[in-house]
């Protein structure tokens, strides 16, 4: 479990935290503050049409309609981010993803106007990266509501890949490969050493399974965790009690593939 020490902490001024959903809720609202934990930001924005009450008082909600899908939530951030950021960039988190290490963050990161963690499976340099962890200047989040960018799901490979020939064309910088992975691991990169991370697989190990317990039992909607499921299963089985959760996450998984 990384578990940074730091004299001082990070400012990050010119950067707004932000998350946007509908599920999830709590287990998102556990991301900001973990990230708040480990830098000062700007602002911290929730976008959402849950009822809740963060307990962490950096943390401002914003009202929006029901995203009731991934396809919504890409349409929120494509076509409407930029309307609540004033800072010159963004931090998106989801609820499986957050700041974990201050000590990796890099000022050049900030030289920058798309990072995210880096996509192994391309090879043609158009391979950065994942939305899920991602920062974003203000630059890019107005370019993205451009009549010229056709918005479709999912909204980081829109941005990385579809549409990054004509974002370079406006003078938007994507990161290189080896700045994105000091910034994020996902499916590539290590998470003990780069500033953030986004993946559920990543959680049991960086968080200590007992924690990712707590906030995986909050979860009302759990599709993320189908496609690793087993490397979070064999991960969660460890320790004590580990069997007890290995068949609740069995059980889980039942359940939702009847649903």
């Amino acid at each position: 479990m990384v578990t940074p020490t730091t004299t001082q902490r990070l400012a990050l001024p010119d950067v707004t935290l932000c998350a946007a959903t509908s599920v999830n809720v709590q287990a998102t609202l556990r991301a900001l503050q973990a990230s708040l934990a480990q830098a000062d930001f700007a602002a911290c924005l929730l976008f959402t049409d849950a009822q809740v009450q963060p307990d962490h008082p950096g943390i401002r909600i914003v009202p929006v309609q029901r995203l009731a899908s991934a396809q919504a939530y890409s349409a929120f951030l494509l076509g409407h981010l930029a309307d609540h950021v004033a800072t010159s960039h963004c931090l998106v988190v989801q609820w499986d993803g957050h700041v974990l290490d201050p000590r990796h963050w890099d000022p050049a990161f900030l030289d920058h106007d798309y990072i995210g963690a880096s996509w192994p499976q391309f090879s043609d340099g158009h391979d950065v990266g994942n939305g899920g962890f991602s920062l974003r200047s203000r630059r890019l989040l107005q370019a993205c509501q451009s009549p010229r960018f056709q918005q479709a799901h999912p909204e980081d490979v829109l941005i990385g890949r579809t549409h990054r020939p004509w974002l370079e064309a406006q003078g938007l910088r994507f990161a290189p490969r080896s700045l994105a992975d000091r910034f994020s691991a996902e499916r590539a990169g290590d998470p003990q050493s780069s500033f953030g991370y986004h993946g559920v697989w990543h959680m049991p190990r960086m968080l200590g399974v007992d924690r990712f317990w707590e906030i995986y039992r909050t979860l009302d909607e759990r599709s993320t965790i189908r496609h690793d499921f087993v490397v979070v299963l064999k991960q969660v089985a460890q320790g004590q009690g580990g069997v007890g959760r290995a068949l609740q996450l069995l059980a889980d998984r039942v359940v939702d593939a009847i649903k």
